[in-house]
Order: structure tokens, then sequence, then C-alpha cells
């Protein structure tokens, strides 16, 4: 019914038809408060306590999940900052993604997060005016418009030829006259510079530092510029292909995304689970985890604080494998309710509840399915790390995977 992208987590599966074999290391960006230069009237949160939640545009269709939710799951008390995903990147250009869903859209009362129904006059409707809504209710909450993707990374590529032309473009979206108080900032989710994502980017190892620089410059700062950036931590892959360290000055904070290490894209196994926090005895592939990954980070002159962890709020599956503990062969992947391979972990902690646990994460093994995905519980065990490490906060892909009452998000916090 509609075109908008998919998320990273949707098209992981495919990467073997098309061809490209991509490195899990993530779905989307991040989100923040400026931590390099606090100005008046910006709320500052504490050291390691941004919360930072994903809201995909798509996510009103199929799966019914609408600003308001955010509101009911109690989600909204507990998150800091909104990355709506995603815009596209377009002839060098940032554009709307999903226009009828961003702005056109009629909510009813019951659908509304304020109760009201939406006019067929008004000059507003859709998810940023139900942002509005929500940010009255919430006015320390900021939201910023991510763009790329998995799905639409490929246009960067013709952006960083121009960064201020980029730069501009984006300004003047981000800030249209029809949604101006809608936006605190821009995340930027390139998959990946100067390396191979759905397609391969071959813009030079400084395009990225240049990109975010004239952003910053044209953004100034009052605006929160941020990124999510690859997880892929080992020697010569795709943190390496590009200047992360050097484009730190100009982002308030990275969401590097950990998760998608491994998945069904290999269809014969090995069993892993996407989102270790370390690595373990039998590991698939070493420096695929998130202590490796952020470690990395630091260990090229990333700030911690300016680092965010990365959380999925869905599993990752493979069916036909008959042994409980990571390492089982396989014969594909597990089905899900909108892509093979994947599932919201509000369905799997009912349909195939965890089994046991392994480098932080959890596994679940019920019939020939065998799944990984987060828990509060491991979540609570990422936090600890996450606080020993002095990060900036956390972030997670996405919103509706979670269950109706917050149960993950709960648990962040």
């Amino acid at each position: 019914m509609h075109n908008s992208p998919h998320p990273r987590p949707r098209l992981r599966g495919l990467l073997a038809a098309v061809g490209c074999v991509a490195l899990g290391a993530g779905l989307l960006a991040g989100a923040g408060s400026a931590t390099a230069t606090p100005t008046a009237g910006k709320s500052e949160a504490a050291a390691g306590s941004k919360v930072v939640g994903y809201f995909t545009e798509w996510g009103t269709y199929d799966r019914k999940y609408y600003v308001k939710n955010i509101e009911t799951s109690g989600s909204a008390d507990r998150l800091t900052h909104i990355n709506y995903s995603f815009g596209n990147v377009t002839g060098g250009k940032c554009a709307m993604g999903d226009a009828y869903a961003a702005t056109d859209r009629a909510y009813t009362a019951a659908e509304s997060v304020d109760g009201v129904a939406d006019t067929w006059d008004q000059p507003l409707r859709g998810n940023f005016n139900q942002l509005l809504k929500l940010k009255k209710q919430h006015p320390d909450l900021k939201v910023l418009w991510s763009f790329g993707g998995w799905t639409w990374s490929g246009g960067f590529a013709e952006a960083a030829k121009d960064p201020a032309a980029f730069a501009q473009s984006c300004y003047d979206l981000v800030e249209n006259s029809q949604w101006a108080d809608v936006f605190d900032g821009i995340d930027i989710d390139w998959e990946y510079p100067n390396a191979c994502g759905a397609t391969c980017d071959t813009s030079g190892r400084d395009s990225f530092p240049k990109l975010m620089s004239a952003l910053r410059a044209k953004f100034g700062p009052d605006y929160l510029v941020t990124a999510a950036i690859t997880a892929d931590a080992t020697d010569g892959g795709k943190i390496d292909a590009a200047d992360y360290a050097g484009a730190a000055q100009y982002v308030d904070w990275y969401n590097p995304m950990t998760y998608d290490y491994f998945g069904a894209w290999e269809a014969a196994g090995p069993t892993a689970p996407h989102s270790p926090l370390t690595s373990y005895d039998g590991i698939p592939k070493q420096n695929y985890d998130t202590s490796a990954t952020i470690a990395k980070l630091k260990g090229l002159g990333v700030p911690a604080e300016k680092l965010l962890l990365g959380i999925g709020f869905y599993g990752r599956g493979w069916t036909g494998v008959t042994q409980d503990a990571p390492g089982g062969t396989a014969t594909g992947p597990a089905a899900g309710s909108y892509e093979q391979g994947i599932e919201d972990y509000k369905v799997l902690k009912d349909k195939c509840p965890a089994t046991g646990t392994v480098g932080g994460t959890a596994y679940a093994k019920c019939g020939n399915d065998w799944w990984s995905y987060d828990t509060p519980a491991t979540i609570a065990g990422k936090m600890t790390y996450k606080n020993e490490q002095g990060l900036g906060g956390t972030f997670f892909w996405e919103l509706s995977g979670d269950t109706a009452d917050g149960e993950l998000i709960r648990a962040i916090n």
C-alpha cells in the first residue's frame, strides 16, 4: 500500500539475494541533547541518561503503531528523544519520505494523542501533528528527523559531492514553516560511508566528516546533529572505512548500531545472538559484539559521552534448528509477522520465551525455531555496562517492538 522504506531489520534477509553481504551492525540512528555546546533553554539530560527511541513513519500502516501509543505505553515519560525515521536522501538532498503518513493522514479522536480528531481543513495532520501534540504534553521531549536508513542510504554518495548544498536542503526541509516546531535536530543514518550496505559507497574516508561538518555549520549550536553508525569493529572493517573520530566533534552523539551482528541471512547458521554484549566461546566472528564496538570507537578517540548503547526491541531467528545452545545449524529464517527471520519482542516473549543467555543477551528454542533477543533482565546487564563505560545513554530500534505497557523501555530506565 505504501512506499515507505523498510528498516534495516526488514531488509537484512534480502542481502544474500542481492549479493551484498553486509555486516549486521545496525539499523538506525540517534538523537540527543546538545552536549558539545549546551545552550540556554535546552534542558540538558544528565550524562548517561539519554533514552532515544526510533519511531517509524510506516508503523502507522500494518503495525498500527501511532504516536498515541508512545503515550499510552508510558514510553513518553521515559524517552528523552525520538528519532523519526526516515526521511529520504535523493538527488543530493534531504527529501520527504512518505508525505501522506507524515503530514496528511487524518487521525480520529480515538487514534489521536489528545483525543481530538483531525479536521479536513487544518494546516497539518499526520505523524508530524501528532508529534506536536505529544511534545505539548512532554515539553522536554526532543524529536530528531532521521534521514537515510538501510533503503535510502544510496543517496548519500551524491550528497557527499556537495555537503553544503545537502545541509541547506536538510535545514530547509526540517524547518519547513508548516511543521517548524516539530523537530529539534537531524539524525544521519548512512549505511555506510565509504563501504557497502544495500549499495556500495566509494566517496572516500573523509566524506563523512565533511558531511557532518556541513550539517553542523548550517544547523548551528542550538540544533541537535547526531548519526547512527556501523558497529563493525573488525580490523579494516566498516568503522575503519570512515573517519568517525574526525567527525565526532560535529555531532552531539553517535548511535553505534550494536545489533544485527548475526542473523538468518546466513540461512544455514550457525545460530548466534544478533546483539551480544560480549564475545563468547564459539562466536562466529570476532569483534562482532557490543563491547568490541564501544572499545574500538573509544580507542579511536570518540568521547564516551558521545556514544549511546544500541538495543534491539526485536529478535532474529532461524528454523530447522535442533540444537538448543547457540552454534547450531539451520535450514533458513524463522517465520516473522512482517518479514522472515525477524519478530517483535512483544510477540516473542510469549511465542518463544527465552531458554538461555549467552554473551549478555538471551536466546530461545521453541520447536524447530531458534531466536535471540534482549529481555528486561539482559537489558539491565547492558545498562550496568553502559554506566561502567560512561556512555551518554541508550537508544533502541524501535518503539513498536515493545509491549503495550513498555516493558523493555522500563528496563532501560
